[in-house]
């Protein structure tokens, strides 16, 4: 049963992004789209404060003498 109230736990999160962001107007392959582009663009921007948060860190820590 666990299961279940996940899965419904989960369509109902799903319910609430579609209702805040109206995309329950959209046609389905809009929806599609749209979601592709978001993902993309998140999962971009993750990759790129992964590889490059590092580097600014180091800079600020030697730019304020905490790491020499």
């Amino acid at each position: 049963m666990a299961l279940g109230d996940c899965w419904k736990q989960l369509s109902w999160f799903y319910y609430q992004y579609l209702l805040v962001t109206a995309l329950y107007m959209l046609e389905p392959w809009e929806r599609t789209v749209f979601n592709s582009l978001l993902i993309s663009v998140a999962g971009m921007a993750i990759y790129t404060g992964y590889v490059f948060m590092p580097q600014h860190i180091m800079a600020i820590l030697h730019y304020f003498e905490v790491v020499q």
